[in-house]
């Protein structure tokens, strides 16, 4: 499967109001500094020290704004 990589400050700047609101990204403990990764099904998944952890997932249209918050291409 295919994500783009970004950290949580990216991520939240790329979000519509009603994706992962701010008290989600508390309870998933993701920072601006946490590294995030989005597939193309919308799941966001966060790096923690032993794997990925889906905390969460984007609704419709996300991926290009994905593509264009990041500058970066599905790999």
């Amino acid at each position: 499967m295919s994500f783009i990589e970004m950290t949580g400050a990216t991520l939240r700047r790329a979000l519509h109001e009603d994706e992962l609101l701010g008290d989600e990204f508390q309870r998933a403990h993701v920072s601006d500094d946490t590294i995030v990764r989005v597939n193309h099904e919308g799941d966001v998944e966060v790096r923690r020290p032993r794997g990925w952890e889906v905390v969460g997932g984007l609704l419709g249209g996300f991926e290009e704004r994905i593509r264009q918050e990041t500058g970066l291409d599905w790999a």
